[in-house]
């Protein structure tokens, strides 16, 4: 499939490809656009939006206006009878299944609308959660949605019905289950979460085995803290998805919005979404959330960094919520809720913001790309996330440490099989069962094998510590202040100080010591392992830097990656394109043995000062997006502007 072609079953799971667009509700109602329905403004609100460059719709048929079901009861709350209002519900197809034909109707226009725009459409099946609040069937109405047999029995009908009846509508590309369904009830376990996906799912693969299953969900994680998995969605869906915005995720909005945490953290939860799972994952909502955290121009700056990351970490895609703004609707959850109401690409007066102009343009570029698509890019580094730590604050600062240092990652958990690489991250390890034995086991036989092994303590417990680090543990105690430690040489020192609840006293036990602390105690060690090298810190530097405010930009920020680029020294040996910032993001896409495409992001909101190099027998080739480049045989010297990429072709 072309990557302008989303209409094939291929849609969001072919890799490399990329599509952008938006979470759609027409301009002049909301979610009471189905109620007040006029085909007239959602035409001109799909012309405008195709002509700004966006490619796909996510559309929300509400659960209460299509699927109006009301339980009659009769003594003793018997329910006698379902019906629409007063009206019978009727034996007929549409009648059995609970459906307003109707509203079938309207979405149908809705649907060729879209299809003489050329967009595509991302069906959300049961949108009883929307914005702040519920819009559940009369019926179903104090029901736990998720978990009562009625409710999911409706639910089935429905999606069933749905599916069936718009399954060959050419503007329709994916199902989705709906929107961030697990905000609809309380489920207290897994297994709850599980049923419920899987019942949706199967019904959608019942009725249409060709269009790909999207998730809907957010807020997910890998372990069993909670019951909505990454790896359980992974399981029954064939895309995942994220709604990365900064306010609502733990450790996200400590930054200014146009600064490298925020503009990496849809890459970061795309990633770690879609790599646990094994799954495609697209950044299916995502926004500022409007002008009180940050201006206009902020946003589209911000939306372009972001754009270029997603595309060059294949994530799939970038739908803004949402389409127009809609602080002029009265009812809830507009009424309720001020977030709600200033989150459009475009304004109540159809006037466009920056931010759409950017994805336009963002879109375009695609167009021109003189490749189908873009190829994988090389990823150096697996990073390992275990039980009883916050997996997603300590992936999400091993991925901003991975990017300052120049290098990528892929992440896994700790309990499936050990993915294959050359160098093994194990950040902020906690408590006594992180790491299971066959893991720990497989672990020590790459790195005997050749691999290296980074890992940082959170107060783990580990089993051949010494043999593995070469340090021995002497005495265990808690901090009265941080950690405080220098790495380097005297002619190259760096100082840092870090927030570290327990303290080790350490002794080498033929350890490299890289870093020590005031005292002189080991901080920071190397030990060569078999063939290979194992690394370790004595403070949890990735879930202590997720918490900490401006830990990656700010002014006088600590250069922890500079641990990551000491002991990542031989990957980054291998990588052909090199740079000397570390608000510079680079990816690297192999066409073949002889080409490859390179992606520099500037996660910075001011120009960037950037030294590249390239190694013996590579050259820069043609630049497709971005500055002129003035190289000089194999080094140049060159500025990003703010927020902004660069993509470019290097050859040998």
């Amino acid at each position: 499939m072309s990557k302008n072609d989303t209409g094939s079953p291929g849609f969001l799971t072919t890799a490399g490809e990329f599509t952008v667009g938006c979470n759609y509700w027409a301009s002049h109602a909301g979610t009471a656009m189905w109620s007040d329905w006029r085909p007239e403004v959602v035409a001109a609100d799909l012309r405008q939006l195709a002509d700004e460059g966006l490619a796909v719709l996510r559309v929300f048929p509400l659960w209460s206006d299509f699927q109006p079901v009301a339980a009659l009861r009769a003594g003793k709350g018997r329910i006698r009878d379902f019906r629409a209002g007063e009206q019978s519900l009727g034996h007929d197809e549409a009648g059995r299944a609970g459906v307003d034909a109707r509203m079938i109707a309207r979405f149908g226009e809705l649907a060729d609308q879209a299809a003489q725009c050329g967009l595509k459409l991302i069906v959300a099946l049961i949108n009883g959660w929307m914005s702040g609040r519920l819009f559940v069937p009369p019926a179903l109405d104090g029901l736990n949605i998720l978990t009562d047999p009625m409710a999911r029995m409706w639910q089935v009908r429905f999606v069933r019905y749905f599916v069936r009846h718009f399954k060959g509508h050419p503007a329709i590309a994916a199902w989705d289950l709906g929107n961030e369904c697990n905000c609809l009830g309380q489920v207290d376990k897994a297994e709850e979460a599980w049923e419920w996906s899987s019942a949706i799912a199967d019904a959608i693969g019942a009725e249409d085995a060709v269009r790909p299953i999207v998730s809907g969900m957010h807020s997910l994680a890998p372990d069993r803290k909670g019951p909505w998995r990454i790896q359980d969605q992974g399981e029954l869906t064939d895309v995942l998805t994220t709604h990365p915005y900064p306010l609502f995720t733990p450790w996200c909005d400590a930054d200014p919005m146009n600064t490298i945490r925020p503009c990496l953290q849809a890459t970061a939860e795309s990633r770690f979404y879609g790599d646990i799972s094994g799954k495609p994952c697209l950044a299916e909502e995502m926004g500022t959330l409007g002008p009180m955290i940050c201006s206009e121009k902020v946003a589209a700056d911000y939306v372009r960094a972001a754009l270029f990351s997603l595309w060059a970490h294949d994530c799939r895609g970038m739908l803004w919520w949402c389409a127009y703004d809609q602080g002029h609707l009265a009812h809830a959850p507009y009424d309720w809720n001020a977030i709600e109401r200033e989150l459009g690409l475009i304004r109540a007066d159809r006037s466009p913001k920056p931010t759409i102009k950017e994805v336009g343009r963002f879109a375009q570029f695609l167009k021109t790309l003189p490749v189908p698509a873009l190829p994988p890019r090389t990823s150096e580094a697996v990073c390992i996330l275990t039980e009883n730590q916050d997996s997603w604050g300590a992936a999400y600062a091993a991925f901003v440490l991975a990017r300052q240092a120049g290098f990528d990652i892929t992440f896994q958990y700790a309990d499936a099989d050990l993915k294959d690489s050359q160098l093994y991250l194990l950040p902020s390890v906690c408590g006594d069962t992180g790491l299971w034995r066959r893991m720990w086991g497989q672990l020590r036989e790459k790195v005997q094998a050749g691999a290296s092994l980074y890992l940082s303590h959170n107060d783990c417990i580990l089993s051949l510590f010494a043999e593995v680090f070469g340090l021995e543990v002497q005495t265990r105690s808690r901090r009265n202040g941080p950690a405080r430690f220098t790495m380097g040489e005297a002619a190259g020192q760096t100082a840092f100080s870090l927030p570290a609840a327990i303290r080790l006293d350490l002794a080498t036990a033929g350890a490299e010591v890289l870093a020590r602390e005031d005292d002189g105690n080991a901080c920071l060690a190397c030990h060569a392992y078999g063939k290979g090298k194992a690394y370790f810190l004595s403070a949890p530097m990735e879930s202590e830097l997720s918490r900490t405010p401006g830990a990656f930009h700010a002014a006088g920020a600590q250069p922890f990656w500079k641990i990551y680029a000491r002991m990542a020294q031989a990957a980054l040996a291998k990588r052909v394109l090199r740079r000397d910032n570390p608000l510079v993001g680079v990816t690297e896409h192999p066409l073949d043995d002889r080409k490859r495409i390179a992606v520099l992001v500037n996660y910075s909101p001011e120009l960037a000062e950037v030294t590249l190099g390239l190694s013996e027998g590579w050259k820069a080739g043609a630049s497709w997006y971005g500055p002129r480049l003035g190289w000089k045989g194999s080094a140049c010297q060159t500025s990003l502007p703010a927020n902004d990429a660069a993509v470019l072709m290097l050859v040998r």
